[in-house]
């Protein structure tokens, strides 16, 4: 098990971000190991509430006993891109004091060679964030065309070598199906240029994360649950979300952007409508962890923290 794993990621700035209401209602839409929850729950009176969201069926057999067994928590197994509906269930759309979301693979599930998340260990080519719904890394790869393989490549892994990449890969998958993490990392580093093989980063990281984020739709996930964010946060709610690479924090940022803004119509206008006022407020700029925190936990390096208030 790695030294990171169960060290949840820019905390203090999190539950400063969150504003913590000892009597409030708040939502983790991304339990993972409990890390955060954990402290959200410390800082909860009596009245207080915790409601965390998990697709892993790990993440939830793992949940630590001092938090199921508190009345005030509860743990669904499920999607973010389903909150809203999860709220409704519970009777707390526009209830919600503040939601966190913090994105992509958790330590663990990168430390298991069987869940096929990480180059670094020869294990199935599995990738899904819940094992048992949807196609695995390995299906998808057998099954998906050259040009859509290129495309993802370049998308969702800023690629630069896409093309070499996706031609290898389906020259590769000709001769033997690629099912082991092992195979497509070996496959990818052949496929580039030996210059790139020397550098630090193993050529493979991109074609790893890239996949990864097609098989667990995880931009769709992401920007479906911020949408519903705004009518899942009260007045006053905050909105804090952890993402680690440029593509989710760019999804991110311009929501929040976007939300705070009035209409172009409406723009620097002093009497603005209030259903043309916007629902949200940012708050500060984005958060970098310390270099005391990136020393203690390395995988803190590329995280970003962005929060916004409901208004």
């Amino acid at each position: 098990m790695s030294s990171n794993a169960h060290v949840p990621v820019l905390l203090g700035p999190v539950l400063h971000g969150l504003r913590i209401n000892k009597d409030g209602i708040y939502v983790d839409g991304t339990f993972g190991r409990g890390g955060h929850a954990r402290e959200i729950m410390a800082r909860l009176g009596s009245n207080g509430r915790l409601i965390a969201i998990d697709r892993d069926p790990a993440a939830i057999a793992a949940a630590p006993m001092e938090l199921t067994s508190d009345s005030r928590f509860e743990l669904i197994r499920g999607e973010i891109a389903k909150l809203e509906h999860y709220m409704d269930e519970r009777q707390i759309r526009g209830r919600v004091d503040g939601l966190l979301l913090d994105l992509g693979v958790s330590s663990p599930q990168l430390d298991e060679a069987e869940r096929g998340f990480s180059f670094q260990r020869d294990g199935p080519l599995d990738m899904r964030m819940d094992p048992e719904q949807g196609a695995s890394a390995a299906d998808w790869l057998a099954d998906v065309g050259e040009p859509e393989l290129r495309q993802t490549l370049k998308k969702y892994g800023e690629e630069t070598m896409a093309a070499r990449i996706a031609r290898a890969i389906v020259n590769a998958r000709a001769n033997t199906p690629i099912v082991r993490t092992g195979q497509l990392a070996a496959v990818v580093a052949a496929a580039v240029p030996a210059k790139m093989r020397a550098q630090r980063k193993h050529p493979a990281t991109k074609t790893f994360q890239a996949i990864r984020i097609a098989v667990n739709a995880e931009l769709e996930q992401l920007t479906t649950a911020l949408e519903q964010a705004l009518r899942v946060l009260g007045k006053g709610g905050r909105l804090c979300v952890i993402s680690f690479h440029s593509l989710e924090d760019r999804i991110v940022k311009r929501f929040m952007r976007d939300q705070s803004r009035e209409p172009e119509q409406y723009r620097g206008m002093p009497n603005i409508p209030v259903e043309f006022l916007p629902p949200l407020k940012v708050i500060g700029k984005a958060i970098m962890a310390s270099d005391a925190e990136i020393a203690a936990n390395t995988r803190s390096r590329s995280a970003r923290l962005r929060i916004a208030e409901r208004c």
